[in-house]
Order: C-alpha cells, then sequence, then structure tokens
C-alpha cells in the first residue's frame, strides 16, 4: 500500500474522527471503573495487553508467514480494543460500560506500548531489521496526537458543553463505522487484483487470530466467573482488534504494503466473525 492521500491524509484523519467519537462519551467515572470493578478490568487488560501478542506469535510460527507480513500481523496483534469493539458489545447486549473503560485505557496506553513491541518484534522476526527500523519518539508522538489528543478535547467538550457533546455523540460515532467502511472498501477496491493472495497470504492466520482471542477471552472470562454480559464484552474486547490503527502504523508510519496486508484482511473478516458471535451470544441468552 503505497503512501498517497488515503494512508497519508484520510486514514489519520479517519482515527482522529473515530477517537474523538470515543472521547464525547467518556467521563472520568470511567477511568475510575477500574476500581470499581476491578477483575473484570484486571482480566480484559492482561488478555489483551499480554494473551493477545503471545497469541499472535504463536500464529506466526504455526504458518510460517515471510518476514514483512509476520511482523505486519503481530503488528495487528499488538492494536486491541477500539470504538468497532464498542459497537459489537452494544449489539450483543453485554456490558457497554465495561468495554467502553477497557478501550479507554487501552488507547491510553497503545501510543507507547505500538511502538516498542514493533521495533521487538523487527528485531525477532526479520533477518535484516535495521532495514526496517521504527522511529520509536516519533511514532508515539504520531499515535498520541492521532488518539488521546482528540479523546481529551472529546471529554473537554462533554465536560463544557454536555448537551452538544452529548447530541454529537452517536453521529459522529456512526460517522466513525462508516468512514472506517469507505476505507476498507477504498483499499479493497485499489488493491482488488491482489486481494486473493492477500487472503491466500494471510486470510486463515488473521481467522485464526480473531476466532482465537475471542474465544480465549471469553473462556477465561468464564472460568473467572465474571458474569455473561462481562465475559461477552471480554470475549469481543480481546477478540476484535483496531484494524485502523494497525493500518496506521504500517501503511502510514512504515509505509510497508507487506505489512499492511494482515489488517486489510483482517478488517474484511472481523465483522462477520464478530456479527456471529454477537448472535451466538444473544442466542445462548
Amino acid at each position: 500500500m503505497k503512501a498517497d492521500i488515503l494512508t497519508q491524509v484520510v486514514l489519520p484523519l479517519s482515527l482522529f474522527i473515530i477517537m474523538l467519537g470515543m472521547g464525547l462519551s467518556l467521563k472520568t467515572n470511567d477511568f475510575t471503573r477500574v476500581l470499581q470493578a476491578p477483575k473484570a478490568m484486571i482480566i480484559g487488560i492482561t488478555c489483551q495487553m499480554i494473551l493477545l501478542p503471545l497469541i499472535g506469535l504463536a500464529l506466526v510460527m504455526a504458518f510460517s508467514l515471510p518476514p514483512e507480513l509476520a511482523v505486519g500481523f503481530m503488528i495487528l496483534a499488538f492494536c486491541p480494543g477500539g470504538t468497532t469493539s464498542n459497537m459489537f458489545a452494544y449489539l450483543a447486549r453485554a456490558d457497554v460500560a465495561l468495554s467502553v473503560s477497557l478501550t479507554a485505557i487501552i488507547s491510553l496506553v497503545t501510543p507507547f506500548t505500538i511502538p516498542l513491541l514493533t521495533a521487538l518484534a523487527m528485531e525477532m522476526l526479520m533477518e535484516n531489521a535495521s532495514q526496517f527500523s521504527i522511529p520509536i519518539g516519533k511514532t508515539m508522538l504520531q499515535l498520541l496526537v492521532i488518539t488521546i489528543v482528540p479523546i481529551t478535547i472529546g471529554m473537554f467538550l462533554l465536560k463544557k458543553f454536555p448537551g452538544f457533546a452529548t447530541k454529537m455523540e452517536k453521529p459522529v460515532k456512526i460517522f466513525s463505522i462508516v468512514l472506517l467502511f469507505i476505507i476498507i472498501a477504498a483499499i479493497v477496491a485499489r488493491t482488488w487484483s491482489s486481494m486473493a493472495g492477500f487472503f491466500a497470504q494471510t486470510g486463515l492466520a488473521t481467522l485464526a487470530l480473531n476466532l482465537i482471542s475471542m474465544a480465549a477471552g471469553y473462556g477465561i472470562a468464564n472460568a473467572a466467573k465474571l458474569d455473561k454480559r462481562q465475559a461477552a464484552t471480554v470475549g469481543i474486547e480481546v477478540g476484535i482488534q483496531n484494524g485502523t490503527m494497525a493500518l496506521l502504523v504500517t501503511g502510514t508510519i512504515l509505509g510497508n504494503a507487506s505489512m499492511a496486508i494482515p489488517a486489510v484482511t483482517y478488517s474484511l473478516l472481523m465483522f462477520a466473525t464478530g456479527g456471529i458471535f454477537c448472535w451466538l451470544v444473544n442466542r445462548k441468552r
């Protein structure tokens, strides 16, 4: 995916708008809720930050992915959560407040963890990592500007102008999801002739990441005796990755077409698997 207006302008702007929409729904007690329901939050964060990368690494080895695809795949595993997971939590009639809180906390952490973990993944998985080094400080700054700044702006608007923020929250979230669909559709349209090759290279691996991480999150939450709504939320938060963030890191910051392939295939598959998970949870309930 070569650098162009889509990767350099539209993708960062869309992520900024998505994070702004998240901020419009966040209050400080969404962050302090971790103290009120520590068990669910600790399980969710641990699964997202530790279990998910381990599953990703195991799948990289199991599918013997080439170095650049392997790094792109790991970057995807380093990008948990996102507003899409909040949408699926709502559709599954899960604990939306827990979903939003997990997404909010993870969104504050990942601008720092993604560059460091990506540099580590390059060192581990690429024979000549020096050719594909990631500027850690610059990447952290870019991710902070695109994620934490709009979240802060949204929270400020909610606090100072609650009526306006409440009125804008739903339209901005809907626009964010539509924008994500448009971006994915534009990438697919541009790379249509290569899509079969993309799925042949990473389709099964990204599907496995999605299904295994979702099942693991849901299973661990049930084993820990969280209630059914919280268990569904943890399953969704662990299983639904932030494909937009992964595309931003691989396609915009690193500008590497091969590394972006796992995020493209994953972003197409997760809507189907997420929808099926929501249907199964509701049917079981």
